[in-house]
């Protein structure tokens, strides 16, 4: 077999590889992105993820709204979710999204964007088989990973025996489940919870932990339970499920199946059936396929490849960008990752992981975004700390939506004035965030926050309240 020789190969798409790619052809390196699939064009973000979730998010909230419009004074009729109409939307924007990122690829790289698996054979060269079947041999000077992750599917006694959903199947239903299962009370998970509940199913959450978020302040983990309660949803937390059996439905649904849980909950042990289980428990690194031993790449005992601060794995001319070094799995990282390398690679600068803010948002309603550190973090490194703490009612843009669920939280230095971290349950929270996002990095005192003048009536007037409470 013929070897290709590139000065630059990608494997993977995903947002990190398929906006370095172009820019390393910009400087005149033959770059070659190898994609495993057309349908993964532009990268799990957009086919699998961020895009679609949001997408049919959106259509749970325009349900919502409707059910509940008399409450401002129009009225209608009970809405009817037709989930094949909203599966048809979310595959239409997702369309979009996918060709012009082809199109932008094929640009950029023109033949040098290869569809297919590729895996290591040495340390710089791979081996992949094209969909057409075919098989080629390409080395590099340097190699960038960016294969993303996958559901990760637990070992439950039972559970491969039964039809389960992912967060990737759960959005090709086309007809509404009875009642759905979520196994798992993490951003996933709840997503979909509420997004299906206000679809119409009934929908019960089961938790391992104590808490939901468990990564969040009790507090606030507390408050989004409490909010998604009022929207019907069912928790069962601190529990472990035993087995996953499959009986015969009593119901007319699509399956004739139902799925049973067997659940140990603290000190009692009970059954749950459903019709639709879907599992939100984590992700699995992509490394299964990439035969990284050929290559000598180190992996963490998950699976996901081990890098330094400058996304460099223990092999010199190879790094890892996005969720498949192990980082934090939003799309907005593996962007920062591209820059990482684009500064150290292209630019002749001099940048790494270790200075950078990370924000998040779960995309229920209200949203939940947070930056920097929980108070229970801020306590654990040390700092003496103030905390600030409203409910999203005190907002006055908050009450004209009708949309004073909610509240807003912050961690500030005793000693510096800086703001450590903040936690914003609230409308639009995904948007406020960023606000107090640029003062952190900027290392200003909250008081700029405190006594800014910030439009009225908005959310983000909300910081003006919020840090007025310190």
């Amino acid at each position: 077999m013929n070897i290709e020789y590139y000065d630059d190969i990608i494997i993977g798409g995903g947002k990190a590889g398929k906006t370095l790619a172009p820019a390393l052809a910009a400087k005149g390196r033959k770059t070659a992105l190898v994609e495993r699939s057309l349908t993964m064009i532009g990268g799990g973000c957009i086919n699998i993820a961020c895009i679609p979730t949001k997408t049919m998010v959106a259509s749970a909230e325009v349900a919502y709204t409707v059910r509940n419009s008399a409450a401002y004074g129009v009225k209608t009729n009970e809405p009817t979710v037709d989930l094949a109409e909203v599966i048809q939307r979310k595959r239409s924007v997702v369309q979009s999204a996918r060709e012009m990122n082809l199109h932008n690829l094929e640009t950029a790289l023109d033949n040098n964007l290869i569809i297919g698996e590729a895996r290591f054979v040495a340390p710089k060269t791979i081996a992949v088989t094209t969909t057409e079947g075919k098989n080629r041999l390409l080395t590099a000077e340097r190699l960038f990973i960016n294969t993303g992750t996958r559901p990760l599917i637990p070992s439950i006694p039972g559970l491969t025996e039964v039809e389960f959903l992912t967060s990737e199947s759960i959005m090709e239903l086309e007809y509404l489940p009875e009642h759905l299962i979520v196994l798992g009370s993490g951003y996933i998970g709840l997503e979909f919870a509420q997004m299906f509940r206000r679809f119409g199913s009934r929908v019960t959450v089961i938790g391992q932990s104590e808490q939901i978020l468990s990564q969040q302040d009790p507090d606030i983990a507390i408050a989004v339970q409490r909010l998604l309660e009022q929207d019907g949803i069912e928790f069962l937390l601190n529990a472990k499920v035993l087995r996953v059996v499959r009986a015969a439905s009593p119901l007319e649904n699509r399956t004739g199946t139902e799925t049973i849980l067997q659940i140990q909950v603290a000190d009692r042990s009970l059954s749950l059936q459903g019709s639709h289980l879907l599992v939100a428990v984590g992700r699995a690194p992509t490394t299964d396929s990439l035969n990284l031993a050929a290559a000598g790449v180190a992996t963490d005992t998950r699976g996901f490849i081990q890098v330094n601060d400058r996304l460099e794995t223990n092999v010199p001319g190879i790094w890892a960008l996005g969720d498949i070094n192990g980082g934090p799995q939003y799309t907005h990282i593996s962007l920062d990752d591209y820059r990482i390398i684009k500064a150290n690679l292209i630019d002749g600068g001099d940048r790494s992981t270790g200075d950078r803010l990370v924000p998040s948002c779960l995309f229920i309603d209200p949203e939940l975004a947070h930056v920097g550190l929980t108070e229970t973090e801020a306590q654990q490194q040390g700092y003496a700390i103030r905390v600030a703490k409203i409910d999203a009612s005190a907002v006055p843009r908050a009450k004209t939506l009708g949309q004073t669920d909610g509240l807003l939280k912050a961690i500030v230095d005793t000693d510096t004035g800086r703001i450590l971290g903040c936690s914003l349950l609230c409308h639009e929270a995904g948007e406020v965030i960023s606000t107090v996002q640029m003062v952190m990095q900027a290392q200003m005192p909250y008081t700029v926050l405190r006594d800014g003048i910030l439009t009225h009536p908005t959310m983000s007037e909300g910081l003006n309240i919020l840090f007025s409470k310190l």
